[in-house]
């Protein structure tokens, strides 16, 4: 019986087999752009009144996951919160003093979309004083007696 010698090129396997595995493999998820909003309810509010801030997220893919949405009031960082499987953020603040408070939502992206923001302004106004009572007594009335007789 006669032995043959068969050459192989391994080399070229290897490469054949990569090849194939890049072209026939399934892509990973891309990142995709966002848009978010931001909304502020009540919009103007006393100061020490809570508003709730919510970021809303639109991305082809899940925002859910990464960083979430961070919250600023003007370069002051409020909080930071997850995106919820509705796609939103929700954040209650109160403010101390009084103006007009530029607040910005950023959602911080995850690997399936990219960062996005928006911002909303919220006006917070003094409380309001109450009203000093009259000096004068009131005219309004006073202690009645009511007698009631039956028969």
């Amino acid at each position: 019986m006669e032995r043959r010698r068969v050459r192989t090129n391994w080399w070229g396997s290897v490469v054949t087999a990569l090849v194939a595995v890049v072209a026939f493999a399934t892509p990973a998820a891309a990142q995709e752009p966002s848009t978010t909003t931001v909304q502020a309810v009540p919009a103007s509010v006393a100061v020490g009144a809570p508003v709730e801030l919510v970021a809303t997220v639109s991305c082809p893919n899940d925002p859910s996951g990464g960083l979430g949405v961070t919250f600023f009031d003007g370069g002051e960082i409020l909080a930071t919160v997850p995106v919820g499987a509705d796609n939103t953020a929700t954040h209650t603040a109160t403010f101390d003093t009084a103006g007009t408070r530029t607040i910005t939502a950023a959602y911080n992206g995850n690997g399936e979309c990219f960062a996005s923001n928006d911002t909303t302004t919220v006006t917070v106004s003094e409380s309001p004083t109450p009203p000093t009572p009259p000096l004068a007594p009131c005219a309004c009335g006073g202690v009645y007696n009511i007698n009631i007789h039956t028969e």
